[in-house]
């Protein structure tokens, strides 16, 4: 097992890794759109669902794997009326993969978040 981190504050102060490797697969934690180079979060849904797949995308190239190979996803929203705006980027995102997908309507963490997304990969063989 292979324990992959953005270096996120959030990972060390909760105890989570950003993704985890196992047996051929990638499970990534639920991201959202933080820039964690700036650890700044933008206002649009827009702009944090691009963020938030930028950090998973990364965290999979890392894994060996990529959005290519994404088998699920979860998307979680505070506002389902938000979510429409989304859809552009994810089908421009998953436009290989055609991964199963949920969304869910949930309340995230801090109430600036207005996305948090999570996907299961493969590592192609």
């Amino acid at each position: 097992m292979r324990r992959i981190s953005t270096g996120s504050p959030f990972e060390a102060q909760i105890g989570y890794s950003r993704a985890v490797v196992a047996d051929g697969w990638v499970f990534v934690a639920g991201t959202t759109g933080y820039d964690y180079a700036s650890m700044t979060m933008p206002d649009s849904i827009e702009d944090q669902c691009r963020n938030t797949l930028a950090t998973i995308d990364k965290a999979l190239q890392e894994a060996g794997s990529g959005l290519d190979h994404v088998v699920r996803v979860n998307y979680i929203v505070p506002d389902k009326a938000d979510w429409p705006k989304c859809w552009p980027i994810t089908s421009q995102a998953f436009a290989k993969a055609m991964p199963a997908a949920t969304m869910i309507c949930a309340a995230l963490q801090n109430p600036e978040m207005k996305i948090e997304i999570e996907v299961t990969a493969r590592v192609p063989a």
